[in-house]
């Protein structure tokens, strides 16, 4: 089993050396409790709701910035996955994800689906989602608004991904009285639909003019929520076989 813990954060755009103690402390905190997986939501270092561009790049860092060495020193045994605002080698803004464990960054992934006013802020990623063999499992990366294209998903299953982090943020939503938020329903099927474990960091409250569902939660390789911090069984993930006689990749007929 792996122990995974989505540790939201409330970032506050501007107050970077905050939301740098935000979020060392939120993964100390995971870390203590036992996480041996820690997804932080996305854009945690900086907040979310940008009124500019100006705005947007006066948050941006570089994916070797050293606030990725302090996430490193406080992950302990854990692999720490969180949304920053990356600032490219090729001068552009990325909506991007970092993750990290005690021997530095394994791996960055700039978000390739962009979510509203994003396109007016970011560029978007061209790189397929990268897929990390750590010591708690072949971890994939997304970031919110890649999850509900089934394609990006299977993609990583095809790929042998064991678990899916996803940094989010999820602005709320109208929808029935005690049903899920519907991003939420998306990655149930994307789960059962792959045979394959999720773990999803939004944010609560409010951010400006944007109120957050508060969505955090991890779900099983059959498609059931377990909330934001669950002993996940990433075998499951493995093992593809819904029946004897179905597969939930090999069935596919494609060939029409």
């Amino acid at each position: 089993m792996t122990v995974v813990h989505c540790a939201p954060v409330a970032p506050v755009i501007g107050d970077h050396d905050g939301n740098r103690r935000r979020v060392l402390t939120a993964i100390g905190s995971a870390v203590a409790a036992g996480a041996q997986v820690i997804v932080l939501p996305e854009l945690a270092t900086c907040g979310y709701a940008f009124t500019d561009v100006a705005e947007a790049r006066a948050a941006g860092i570089a994916a070797d910035d050293p606030l990725f060495a302090d996430w490193s020193r406080a992950a302990g045994p854990a692999v720490v996955v969180g949304g920053f605002a990356e600032l490219g080698d090729d001068g552009e803004l990325y909506n991007s994800a970092a993750m990290v464990d005690a021997s530095g960054v394994l791996a960055v992934y700039r978000k390739t689906h962009l979510w509203d006013r994003e396109k007016l802020l970011f560029r978007p990623g061209d790189s397929a989602p990268p897929i990390v063999h750590t010591g708690h499992g072949r971890i994939g990366l997304l970031i919110c608004y890649d999850l509900e294209f089934p394609e990006v998903t299977r993609n990583l299953a095809e790929r042998g991904a064991e678990l899916i982090a996803a940094p989010v943020n999820w602005p709320l939503v109208d929808r029935p009285d005690g049903e899920h938020p519907p991003e939420t329903v998306i990655a149930m099927a994307a789960a059962r639909t792959n045979r394959l474990c999720f773990a999803i960091c939004d944010r609560s409250g409010t951010e400006r003019d944007i109120t957050w569902t508060g969505g955090s939660t991890t779900i099983t390789a059959d498609g059931w929520p377990q909330g934001p911090i669950a002993d996940l069984d990433l075998s499951l993930s493995r093992n593809k076989w819904l029946s004897p006689h179905n597969h939930a990749l090999n069935d596919r007929r494609l060939s029409f």
